[in-house]
C-alpha cells in the first residue's frame, strides 16, 4: 500500500465514529428541512384559503345563554364578486349577544334557552318524511329567530368586510326581536322603549353614520313590523318605538313581515324553516325528494281558529270546510304540546298535499308558508299581505306561477271545488316553480362556503337586493 493509501485508511479508521454520526446528521438535517418546507406549505395554503372571524361563544353554545368570551373561529374564504362589501359593526354586546343570558325570558310563552342555540338554528332533530329518517342539516327552528341567524351567515359572508371606507352596506347586529318580545308585558314605556334609543344614540356617534345619515345601514329583525311600531292609538300590545324613530326611518329594515302600508324603507325577508342545508348536494337531494313525493291529498291546512282578529276570519271557514272534506289533511293546532311545534308532524302533512292553505293569523304573514314551499306544496292564500306585498325580492311576479289567491270577494267560494279545476299540467308546472324557489327561501348553516354551496340563499338575496335598492336611491 503506497503512503498516501496508508494515510487515507488511517484517517478513514480514526475518524470512522465521525463519519457515522455525520451520515445520521445529514439525513436528519434533509427530514428537517422537508418538514419545514411542508409546515410552511401548510401555513401558505391555510391563511390563503381561511379568514379569521370573531364570533362570540354565546352564539355557539349549545344550550344558549353562555358566557359573552370573544373567541376565535376559522372559516373558509369565499369569493365576491365586488358588486357588494358589508360592514358588520362590531356593537356593545348589550345589543345582541348579552341579551342572550336571559334566553329564558326572551319571550314570555317560550323558553328560548334551547331555540338561540347553535347561532339560532336551535336543537339539531331528527326529520322523519314518508317514513324516511334524516338527521343531517335539520333544526328545530324557533319562527321568531332569523336576526339571530342572519348574523351568523353575515359575519362568515364572503362580502363582508373589515374596512368601513369600503363597505357599501353597514349592517346593525340588534337583535330587536328578540328584545321586544322580552319586553311584550312592560308597562313603562320609557323602559320598554331604553335600548331602541340607546341603539340609535349609539349609530349617531359613528363617524360611517354621518357619511349617509344612516341610509346605507341596515337592520334584519326577527319579529314582524307591528312589534316595533306602537301607536297612540288603539289597544297596547306590547310594541316599542323603534321602527317610528326618525334615524331608524333612514335606514333599510329587514323583517319578517313588513308593514303594508306604512313600511316604506322596510322589505320582508322569509322566516326560517327547519332545513339549513351545508352542501349543495344535500339541497338537490330535497328538491329531488319533493318532486317524487306522493300527495295523495288535494289540500291541507296547518293552524288553530283565531277569535277577535278581523284578518283572521277565513280560518273559521277553513277549518269548516276542510273537516268536512275527504280530500282535506287537517292538523289543528291546540294550546300547549301540540303536533304544529313538531316540525316532522308538519312537514308529513304538507308533503303529502298538493295545496297548502295560508290564513292570516296573529297578522298577515305565516311561517307555514315557508314550511309548505319547503315541503313542495303550493300555496293557497286568502290575503295579498301574506305574501305578495311581503317578499317581493324572494318571489315570481307573476303570483300564479306558485301560487294559488281567494280574494276576500271569494270567501264563499268552495275550496275543494276550486283546486279541484285547476289543470293536472298546471299543477305540476307550478308545483316544480314552488321546488325551485327552496334555495332562495332557505337560510343555510352559517359555516357553509360557496365551495360547496352554489345556490344563492335567503341572506344572499336580501344582501344582493338591498344593495340594489341603496345605489338606486
Amino acid at each position: 500500500m503506497g503512503e498516501r493509501g496508508k494515510h487515507l485508511y488511517s484517517f478513514n479508521f480514526k475518524y470512522k465514529p465521525l463519519l457515522k454520526y455525520a451520515h445520521y446528521f445529514r439525513h436528519s438535517l434533509y427530514s428537517y428541512l422537508f418538514i419545514s418546507i411542508w409546515f410552511l406549505l401548510l401555513f401558505f395554503f391555510w391563511f390563503s384559503s381561511s379568514t379569521t372571524t370573531r364570533v362570540d361563544s354565546s352564539l355557539l353554545h349549545s344550550g344558549g345563554g353562555g358566557s359573552s368570551t370573544r373567541v376565535q373561529v376559522k372559516v373558509k374564504n369565499k369569493k365576491c364578486d365586488g358588486s357588494l362589501f358589508v360592514y358588520v359593526y362590531n356593537m356593545p354586546a348589550k345589543f345582541n349577544v348579552d341579551l342572550l343570558q336571559d334566553c329564558r325570558h326572551l319571550n314570555m310563552y317560550t323558553d328560548m334557552c334551547p331555540h338561540v342555540a347553535n347561532c339560532g338554528l336551535g336543537q339539531a332533530i331528527d326529520i322523519n318524511v314518508n317514513g324516511k329518517s334524516s338527521t343531517s342539516s335539520w333544526y328545530a327552528t324557533h319562527q321568531f329567530i332569523a336576526e339571530m341567524i342572519f348574523h351568523a351567515r353575515v359575519e362568515n359572508h364572503p362580502c363582508r368586510t373589515w374596512e368601513p371606507e369600503k363597505a357599501t352596506l353597514f349592517y346593525v347586529p340588534f337583535y330587536g326581536g328578540l328584545h321586544a318580545s322580552s319586553k311584550f308585558r312592560e308597562a313603562d314605556l320609557v323602559e320598554r322603549d331604553r335600548l331602541a334609543l340607546e341603539m340609535v344614540e349609539y349609530l349617531r356617534q359613528q363617524p360611517w353614520w354621518q357619511r349617509k345619515q344612516g341610509r346605507d345601514h341596515f337592520l334584519a329583525l326577527g319579529r314582524t313590523a307591528w312589534d316595533f311600531m306602537r301607536t297612540k292609538e288603539g289597544q297596547d300590545f306590547g310594541a316599542n318605538c323603534l321602527l317610528n324613530l326618525p334615524e331608524v326611518k333612514n335606514m333599510s329594515v329587514l323583517t319578517v313581515e313588513r308593514h303594508p302600508w306604512e313600511g316604506h324603507n322596510q322589505h320582508g325577508i322569509p322566516y326560517p324553516s327547519y332545513l339549513h342545508p351545508s352542501t349543495s348536494l344535500e339541497l338537490v337531494r330535497w328538491q329531488d325528494k319533493m318532486r317524487r313525493a306522493e300527495r295523495p291529498h288535494l289540500f291541507s291546512f296547518v293552524g288553530a281558529p283565531r277569535t277577535g282578529v278581523q284578518k283572521a276570519a277565513i280560518r273559521d271557514e277553513i277549518l269548516r270546510q276542510c273537516s268536512s272534506s275527504q280530500e282535506c289533511y287537517l292538523l289543528k293546532c291546540e294550546r300547549g304540546a301540540s303536533k304544529c311545534h313538531n316540525p316532522s308532524d308538519v312537514l308529513k302533512v304538507m308533503t303529502k298535499s298538493q295545496f297548502c292553505l295560508q290564513a292570516p293569523g296573529d297578522s298577515f304573514t305565516r311561517r307555514s308558508t315557508f314550511d309548505s314551499v319547503l315541503a313542495g306544496c303550493i300555496p293557497v292564500f286568502f290575503s295579498s299581505h301574506t305574501a305578495y306585498t311581503q317578499y317581493a325580492w324572494y318571489l315570481p311576479q307573476e303570483k300564479s306561477e306558485y301560487s294559488v289567491y281567494f280574494p276576500e270577494e271569494d270567501r264563499g267560494a268552495i275550496i275543494e271545488e276550486a283546486l279541484r279545476k285547476i289543470p293536472k299540467e298546471k299543477v305540476e308546472k307550478m308545483r316544480s316553480t314552488v321546488i325551485s324557489l327552496i334555495p332562495r327561501l332557505t337560510y343555510m348553516h352559517p359555516n357553509a362556503t360557496t365551495t360547496h354551496f352554489q345556490f344563492k340563499d335567503a341572506v344572499d338575496i336580501a344582501l344582493e337586493q338591498l344593495s340594489k335598492h341603496i345605489n338606486s336611491n
